[in-house]
């Protein structure tokens, strides 16, 4: 819903209850006291009134971080949110997620990792998750640590290349999700052809779904989920093989 709130914000996730939509998306990072943020980049600079790399930071550092105003002063005050609050958001508005681990270059995965694995113990058995990332070599050490959480592997158009099949192979992933830019029929059929559901980034566009949708793809990510169909937004699992 990040057409209408700000992106990977509490406020953004308690539209998708409010428009019915049941699944969203958000990406996790790691503050450097372990404690894992809800935040797509590597520093605070485009979401927030402040500055700085997100792996230098304390959670006592964002107290007074706004992650609102930059997209309209009626979200002024919006925190960051942790990953425990997003949890705690999924049990109680029974919203169903994809969670996507970033990686800094040169930050270690390893506190990301064991921080996510520890906050998803929380996730109610009833809610679904799916984690992705374009690191597989994330993806495979959250395999290790919590290997009954299903996997996908984020790629962009530039590296549809056969080694897709492999790396989705080695980390026992279910799904694959191509970016939209360059996505052929041709390229869903060999993805499902390999038994992988296929869910779609960044689609903003209800034609261009639809046509995916008519291609074999199962899901799309989307900022204007509240101009879909009421039948997609209330898609009540994730399609998966």
């Amino acid at each position: 819903m990040s057409s209408l709130a700000p992106e990977n914000t509490l406020a953004a996730f308690r539209l998708c209850a409010d428009h019915g939509v049941r699944w969203f998306e958000f990406d996790c990072d790691v503050l450097a006291d372990g404690t894992v943020v809800v935040i797509h980049d590597a520093t605070l600079d485009r979401t927030t009134d402040h500055k700085g790399e997100v792996h230098a930071l304390t959670l006592a550092d964002l107290d007074d971080v706004d992650a609102g105003s930059w997209f309209d002063p009626r979200f002024a005050g919006e925190p960051v949110p942790t990953l425990r609050q997003v949890v705690d958001l999924m049990n109680e508005a029974g919203l169903d997620a994809n969670l996507e681990l970033k990686h800094t270059r040169g930050v270690p995965g390893g506190p990301l990792l064991a921080g996510v694995a520890r906050e998803l113990e929380r996730l109610h058995p009833d809610r679904q998750l799916l984690v992705s990332s374009f690191d597989p070599l994330l993806l495979a050490g959250f395999r290790r640590l919590a290997p009954h959480w299903p996997l996908a592997c984020l790629y962009e158009h530039h590296r549809f290349t056969g080694i897709w099949r492999s790396v989705a192979s080695l980390l026992g992933a279910v799904a694959i999700h191509p970016g939209d830019l360059g996505l052929e029929a041709g390229h869903v059929r060999q993805f499902t052809d390999a038994g992988l559901a296929v869910n779609v980034w960044t689609v903003n566009s209800v034609d261009r779904a639809a046509e995916l949708f008519g291609w074999g793809v199962g899901a799309v990510f989307t900022d204007v989920a509240q101009d879909f169909p009421p039948e997609w937004r209330e898609a009540r699992q994730l399609p998966l093989p």
